[in-house]
């Protein structure tokens, strides 16, 4: 009779052990199915890449669509760049969106933490301001921003002298000074500067440090993943610019991967070489987004951002 207690207590706390088991077993059974699904384009992308045209079409009715069988190569790959200048498009494409990141970084983090840890009248406003924005779409002014851009000074350097001109159309700057600074990476670093104890600014007030010393030194080490977050969430839109690009750029010289695209669906689209255009240009984002992958979540999760 002294052990039944322990058998009644033993049997739920197994059952429980079962239950938690079997639910973690159809997790990851979930989760496995869900990025099977999300990696078809991708598979099917990067297997069509290796085929001739007529192989592609003819296996989109099966399982063939997905498995490098038949006549492979990499015979795709050498004809887009007989086709288009790919060097350059990727150079210029890297450039660029290097930039804005880097640039984005450093002024959006500023102005999110001057939102979320200075003291000054208005900050609340400003920041429903900022928030604002993000309802506006982006073909709502660009129209106006073409003809703005179009009108500002720039220097040209010519045969070693420097020149004044007016207009920033066909440029790097073009691509890149309109999209540094972005309102929602604002929003992040500010929700994200928040969770920092406000009592590591004041001891550091107290031993004589300026606010961009707390800035730089206290607040950036501390947002690792806020920053991995705004980088990533910078880096795909700039990489997928297309519109903007081919409204300001018309030198082949400075254009964009995505502008890039056009040269494909003159006449015949060769089926073969978009695929392999497009994953050579997909290649890098699927990098980066490997690479910031951990920090990405963390940074999610810790600030309270969803979807």
């Amino acid at each position: 009779m002294a052990q039944t207690p322990r058998t009644r207590r033993t049997r739920p706390e197994a059952s429980e052990r079962r239950f938690r088991s079997r639910r973690r077993v159809w997790s990851y059974l979930v989760l496995v199915g869900l990025a099977v699904f999300f990696l078809f384009p991708l598979v099917f992308m990067f297997v069509a890449s290796l085929k001739p045209d007529s192989q592609i079409l003819s296996d989109l009715g099966g399982w063939r669509a997905f498995l490098p069988v038949g006549e492979v190569g990499l015979d795709n790959y050498s004809a887009v760049f007989d086709r288009v200048p790919v060097g350059q498009f990727l150079f210029n494409s890297l450039l660029v969106t290097v930039l804005i990141v880097v640039l984005g970084l450093v002024v959006n983090s500023m102005a999110g933490f001057a939102l979320s840890r200075l003291r000054w009248r208005g900050r609340g406003l400003v920041l429903s301001v900022v928030i604002a924005t993000l309802i506006v779409p982006f073909e709502t002014y660009a129209v106006p921003l073409v003809y703005w851009v179009a009108h500002l000074p720039t220097l040209l350097v010519q045969d070693g002298t420097v020149v004044y001109d007016i207009g920033w159309l066909n440029s790097y700057e073009v691509q890149i000074i309109p999209f540094v600074a972005n309102a929602f990476s604002i929003f992040l670093f500010s929700q994200y500067f928040s969770t920092i104890p406000t009592s590591l600014d004041e001891a550091a007030r107290i031993d004589g440090a300026s606010w961009f010393t707390i800035y730089r030194k206290i607040v950036v080490p501390l947002s690792g993943p806020a920053f991995a977050t705004v980088a990533i969430l910078t880096f795909l839109p700039a990489w997928n610019q297309y519109l903007w690009p081919t409204m300001v750029v018309q030198d082949e010289k400075l254009r964009p991967v995505m502008v890039g695209m056009q040269y494909f669906f003159q006449d015949n689209p060769a089926w073969g070489e978009i695929m392999a255009y497009t994953s050579m240009i997909t290649l890098p984002v699927l990098v980066v987004f490997l690479a910031f992958q951990r920090a990405f979540v963390s940074s999610v999760a810790a600030s309270g951002v969803k979807g």
